[in-house]
């Protein structure tokens, strides 16, 4: 893809850069959005570090992310509510019109009672997304983290909450690192356009071997991901939005930056 204007770049690509180098590079470089982690965030007033990054010519895509609801006991849960309405405030402050969930999962609750504890914490913070006119967009993780990170896993259960829940202000993230093995892949995307429920297409490779479940994906074009098929699929359903460079990668974290930089936006012109 050779127009820069539907790339944005979350923030934890390139983790060693704080906020402000983050914006002032991306935004020299040609890219058009900013998905901003919430660790970036951590001192900084967000309607000022949006203003900065409106002021760059940066969009802000999302803040990233919410979710985590599954827990124990229900004290715990509670927390997570009102930090994620936390989010929510600091998205809408931020002027992103989207917040990311990580739906969550815990070791010690059961799989199908913490799908059941995702479902209600979505409910409990949707009145205030809407209030707010911040949509939450679930990201099915790879079932790898069924155990510790999210007990939703495939688009067809973040499309069924969807669904079931019935809010417009409730959607999905397609991240390719997560969901390119399935094989209802391209049928659920396409269900997702006709919900109106595809509010962002997250982007980076999958390689073989993985070297680190969380902390080793691979730069667009070094794996097995079929990304612009999956990118036809997601434009096929409609969708007109970003797409987004999202890598962890400690070998990537530890060389320098703007030499990455330039990987990236070479790797996003050849493979997206």
């Amino acid at each position: 893809m050779n127009d820069l204007s539907r790339l944005a770049i979350h923030t934890a690509t390139t983790k060693p850069w704080d906020l402000e180098t983050a914006v002032r590079k991306y935004a020299d470089a040609g890219v058009s959005g900013i998905s901003v982690w919430k660790e970036a965030l951590e001192g900084r007033d967000p309607a000022a570090a949006g203003a900065a990054i409106r002021a760059a010519g940066l969009a802000p895509v999302s803040l990233v992310r919410g979710g985590f609801f599954p827990a124990p006991d229900p004290e715990t849960r509670a927390v997570r509510i009102r930090d994620n309405e936390r989010l929510l405030r600091a998205a809408a402050e931020l002027g992103a019109p989207l917040l990311v969930l990580v739906c969550g999962a815990h070791p010690e609750v059961r799989i199908a009672e913490a799908r059941d504890q995702v479902r209600s914490g979505i409910e409990a913070v949707l009145p205030l997304a809407e209030k707010e006119g911040v949509r939450l967009a679930i990201e099915p993780l790879h079932p790898m983290y069924a155990g510790d990170r999210s007990v939703i896993n495939t688009m067809r259960e973040a499309l069924d909450l969807c669904e079931g829940i019935g809010s417009p202000s409730l959607a999905v993230a397609v991240d390719v690192y997560h969901v390119w093995w399935d094989p209802e892949l391209e049928a659920q995307i396409g269900r997702a356009g006709r919900l109106g429920a595809l509010a962002a297409f997250h982007v980076c490779d999958w390689k073989t071997p993985l070297e680190d479940m969380l902390e080793d994906r691979g730069l667009m074009g070094e794996g097995c991901i079929d990304i612009p098929r999956i990118r036809s699929w997601v434009e096929r359903a409609g969708f007109r939005g970003f797409a987004e460079v999202e890598i962890f990668s400690r070998r990537f974290w530890a060389m320098d930056q703007d030499e990455y930089l330039g990987r990236i936006l070479a790797a996003f012109r050849e493979y997206v």
